[in-house]
């Protein structure tokens, strides 16, 4: 197993390492919000609510507003945390109807990179960017590479790069890759 230091806290990324739940919970997260706390937040989650381990068939079931007042407390899971509970949920219960409630069925039963990304980009939450980017990610750094992987994550596959958490290995990729952000925002800007 991959040990994961995208969260920049040692706890928090040896629960991304070791529950896929926390990972694509993490990367749902990541919107409008610094990369690595959005990728913390599953473990905030988990401590608030007392759980050792996320569970999908949970926390869909959880009380909306027991997920909620968890999300808000200070420091905030996410800065929307009402909007970030309703997507929690809707991935939650995706994944109860459609994967018997695993994460790792997600991406483990796919039989190539198209249908990766076409059933991450399903996902409440996950555009057409960010499942080419967690796409690349389960690629780049956990192995997982059914057929045409490179090709559904797009430029986020190319090795070397650090366009995003894909390539988010320790304290010094994340820098190259916030710069690499703020060249590109710069860019759009001119």
């Amino acid at each position: 197993m991959a040990t994961l230091r995208i969260a920049q806290v040692p706890e928090a990324d040896r629960l991304l390492s070791a529950d896929p739940l926390a990972l694509l919970l993490g990367m749902l997260y990541d919107q409008q919000f610094p990369m690595e706390r959005a990728f913390a937040g599953p473990y905030v989650l988990a401590q608030r609510l007392g759980l050792t381990a996320l569970d999908a068939a949970a926390l869909a079931a959880l009380d909306f507003d027991t997920l909620v007042g968890a999300m808000s407390a200070t420091p905030v899971v996410h800065r929307y945390p009402k909007a970030m509970a309703e997507r929690t949920q809707a991935v939650c219960r995706i994944l109860v109807s459609s994967y018997e409630g695993s994460a790792a069925a997600l991406w483990e039963t796919a039989d190539s990179g198209a249908e990766l990304f076409r059933r991450l980009n399903a996902l409440p939450g996950f555009g057409k960017q960010k499942a080419q980017i967690f796409t690349a990610l389960l690629g780049k750094q956990l192995g997982v590479r059914p057929p045409g992987w490179e090709a559904a994550a797009g430029p986020y596959a190319e090795d070397g790069s650090f366009r995003s958490v894909a390539d988010v290995t320790g304290p010094e990729a994340l820098e190259k890759v916030r710069a690499f952000k703020k060249e590109q925002k710069a860019a759009a800007k001119s």
